[in-house]
Parts: C-alpha cells; structure tokens; sequence
C-alpha cells in the first residue's frame, strides 16, 4: 500500500511594495511542477531582495515560487489535470487545480504585468512566447503588442514563438470532433473546451495586462536558473520597478509562427527520431508514427516545437512552427 500525497491546502506568495508608485509584476515559478528553474530562481530574488542587494523602488514585485504546489510535490507536470490550460475561475471545482486557480486568477487580475517562467522536455536553446499582434477579433484581443514585444526581447531569449492561440483552438477543433475512447472523460472535456488553450498569459491579455512565457532551457538544464534570474532582473529594470536600468534587448531574434499541433492518439504513437524543440524538418519528412503504422509527416518547410514522447493521449504530441513572413 503506498502513502497518498498531501494535498496542499494553501499558496505561498511573496510580495515587495516600492515605495513610489508603479507598475504590479506577477513572477510565476512551478506553474508545472517539474519546471523548477523559475522556482530556484525566484528564491535567489527574495534573497537578494531581503539582502538589500536587489532593491525594490517603485510599484510592487509579486513571486510565487511554486505556483502548483500538488505538482511539486509529486514532481511532474500537474496534480490533476495541467494547470496551465482552462485558467478560469470556477463556481463547482472539480479538481486540485480548479481550487487553485480561483486563488490565481484574483492574484493575475491584481497585476499589470506577468513573466511565467517554465522550462521544457527535450533539449534546445531558450525562447519566449508572445501573444497576437494588435487586433478585434473574438479569440484574443489585444492592445499592448509594442510593450510585450519590448518585454520578450528584454529577457534575453534568441528566439521570440507567437501563435499559440488560435493554433490551440484550430486542435480544439478536432479533438471536439474524433473524441477518443481511451482517455477519460473528465480529460475529454477539458481538451474539447475552447477555453482550454488559455493559460496564465492569456488570462492576463484578456484582464488588459501583457504577458509571456518564458521557456528557460531543459529541465535538468542547471543553465535554465540563471536564464529566469536574468529575465526576472531584466523585466524589473524594464518596468522601473528597480533603479538598475536593463541590458539592451536582442536586436534581431528569430520569430517563429506556431501554425499546426498534432494531438497523441494511442500510447504507442512513435516519434521517428529524438526530437529537440526548433529541429528543422522539410516537406514531408517524417516526424513520427501512429500505433497503427500511419507517418506522420511534416506538413511543410519549418521546426518541430515542444515534441513531447510522454505526452497524454488526446493531447499535444507536438508542434509545427514557420518563420514570421
């Protein structure tokens, strides 16, 4: 008989208040629990902070190191389901993080500004995420591109990744229409819901704050603690939030369109290779293969993005990203 976890019954956060007036930054660790460069990191910061080394002059600097608590602790990706996707308030929760995202959402709601700081399965350099460009349309409208652009290219990343959106929503599509008999339901409703693909950054665009994911590295990659320390300094200094004004941002970083994902629909679906996120691919190479034999070739010229061989069945198996025309 083994033990059964300890379920947490609260979130730890710290916050620093400027004694001048200024913007609200949210700093996210552990929003998956075995993505801990943003946790390490974030601990140097308080610190440093309580040190005095770092200071905090204007407005308001909020940390959570470990945003999902149930996932730390059972050092993967998610307690009960991914916490990052359905980021919503939620009048009958029906899992660890439904509870936990009706205290996350009055935090992201409080703050102007987010910096998620997540890392990823296989290897490959740092990038960012950024949302849509300006627009007024129904998925993801959006005002504040010029400064979430200034934000990305601050934190250092070569590589600046848009699209994930409307990319997610066109999966959402077709999973709502092949539902899969060998996932449960619960988990076939969250991955059929339109809302699923919005996470902590999508939230914040829609509560008229920017925001973006910054992927620090590998997992295991010890690099990825000085990738998040160097964002978090960098964003501090970008917002005024501290007197130490920033290093000049990335010049000219590659910016990469998610145009596709491919979902995992059996367990014994194969990759074709060790795939690394940004491997380049051409027209119809083959990226994987179906249980039943099927290739799965590439759709056209561009990069395999966040291939993830342990991936969920009815979920994300992998992305397919171009070059911005």
């Amino acid at each position: 008989m083994t033990d059964q976890p300890h379920i947490p019954t609260h979130l730890r956060t710290h916050t620093c208040h400027g004694l001048a007036p200024g913007p609200a930054l949210l700093v996210l660790g552990a929003v998956h629990g075995n993505e801990i460069c943003g946790t390490q990191a974030t601990r140097q910061l308080l610190a440093d902070i309580d040190s005095g080394s770092v200071t905090i002059d204007r407005g308001s600097v909020t940390f959570v190191p470990i945003t999902n608590p149930l996932a730390y602790q059972l050092k993967r990706r998610f307690g009960d389901r991914n916490l990052n996707r359905n980021m919503a308030p939620s009048a009958i929760p029906q899992d660890f993080e439904d509870r936990l995202a009706n205290v996350l959402t009055p935090l992201l709601d409080a703050h102007d500004v987010l910096l998620d700081l997540h890392s990823f399965h296989t290897g490959g350099a740092p990038f960012v995420m950024i949302g849509p460009q300006n627009n007024t349309g129904a998925l993801e409208p959006f005002a504040l591109a010029a400064e979430e652009m200034q934000l990305a290219l601050h934190t250092g990343a070569p590589r600046i990744v848009e699209g994930w959106l409307d990319t997610y929503a066109r999966g959402v599509q077709r999973r709502a229409a092949k539902a899969l008999d060998n996932i449960h339901a619960r988990s076939q409703t969250l991955v059929t819901n339109p809302n699923y693909g919005v996470g902590t950054t999508e939230y914040m665009r829609a509560r008229g704050g920017y925001a973006v994911t910054l992927e620090c590295g590998q997992h295991d990659d010890p690099a990825g603690v000085g990738v998040a320390r160097h964002a978090i300094l960098q964003t501090l200094g970008l917002l005024g939030i501290t007197n130490a004004k920033p290093t000049s941002p990335i010049a000219v970083p590659e910016i990469l369109r998610l145009i596709d994902v491919t979902d995992k629909a059996h367990a014994g679906d194969t990759f074709a290779k060790e795939w690394r996120s940004f491997d380049v691919v051409k027209a119809g190479d083959v990226i994987g293969v179906r249980h039943s034999g099927e290739e799965v070739k590439a759709q056209g010229d561009g990069f395999v993005v966040f291939p993830n061989p342990r991936g969920e069945v009815g979920q994300e198996w992998f992305y397919f990203a171009q070059r911005r025309v």
